[in-house]
């Protein structure tokens, strides 16, 4: 018979139930409190590498919203070149900062001839200045012009028209004059347009061969797309459109439905008069028009 001391110091003797469950529950709490470990190291690098990656994401392009949502853009087309301006972001409502009210009264040209934009019909060929001291550059508001007019909404959209930009020094059809609005007041009070509100010229104009933009409205937009908060790079493509058609022969017209869309020769700069802005002179491969004033 074995005593239970020598049961005790035998080594080959099974430990007491209440040592193993001990041993049981100690070995358990160690393999749990790894795991956790592990989970939390897993855990941690995994936020580092998105919280690493998020700057990037909201900087992407395809991360931000459209230039002109739906809601504020009748036309569910592709984007045109105009709509994602690389002048302007295509989110920006106005550009902040003062705006020179007095250039030199000089101008400077684009000089780069650009390509026949349109499919059918006679050719009119356009240049493009911006006046010295406006902080604007000929080559830039070229770009933008050329946007807007080379657009298939444009006028060059049902194939009777083309349009060309062309240099300072060759034959050309009409100008597109970017100029401070003291200037774009003079200009266009020579061409019999009076553009002031409250003594300060505020909206553009068109004279005999000349499309004058007023830098106030470029920068700056006007009150219906500020308050529909539709982008200044829509307003540029339609205060180019709006001057540009009065050159070829288009006057003012009205809203012709009730919160539709605007035609683009009604004078939006001032009010929509009941339709929603929009930038072109076709909609949907058709026409857009409203009733003459």
């Amino acid at each position: 018979m074995i005593s239970p001391v020598s049961s005790v110091l035998d080594p080959e003797a099974p430990p007491p139930a209440e040592d193993r469950w001990r041993q049981w529950w100690l070995a358990l709490f160690a393999v749990t409190m790894v795991l956790l470990t592990v989970v939390a190291v897993i855990s941690r690098r995994s936020g580092s590498q998105s919280g690493a990656a998020s700057p990037a994401a909201a900087l992407s392009p395809s991360a931000r919203p459209s230039a002109v949502p739906s809601a504020r853009h009748p036309e569910s087309a592709p984007a045109s070149p105009s709509a994602t301006s690389p002048l302007v972001d295509p989110e920006v409502l106005q550009i902040a900062g003062a705006v020179p009210t007095r250039g030199s009264g000089t101008f400077r040209y684009a000089d780069k001839r650009g390509p026949i934009m349109g499919t059918k019909g006679p050719v009119r060929r356009f240049r493009v200045a911006v006046e010295k001291g406006s902080g604007e550059t000929a080559d830039a508001f070229a770009a933008q012009v050329v946007s807007a007019l080379g657009d298939k909404r444009s006028w060059i959209g049902d194939g009777t028209l083309r349009m060309q930009l062309v240099g300072e020094h060759e034959p050309a059809d009409f100008t597109v004059f970017l100029a401070t609005r003291d200037t774009a007041g003079a200009m266009c009070q020579r061409g019999g347009t009076n553009i002031r509100i409250g003594g300060v010229p505020y909206t553009s104009c068109r004279a005999t061969g000349q499309a004058i933009i007023n830098l106030d409205r470029y920068r700056k937009s006007a009150k219906p797309y500020l308050n529909a908060k539709v982008p200044l790079a829509v307003y540029r493509d339609y205060v180019i459109n709006h001057e540009v058609g009065h050159e070829l022969g288009h006057h003012h017209e009205g809203c012709p439905r009730a919160g539709g869309p605007a035609p683009v020769m009604v004078q939006q700069t001032l009010t929509t008069r009941g339709c929603v802005p929009y930038a072109w002179p076709r909609l949907r491969g058709k026409p857009l028009v409203g009733p003459g004033l």
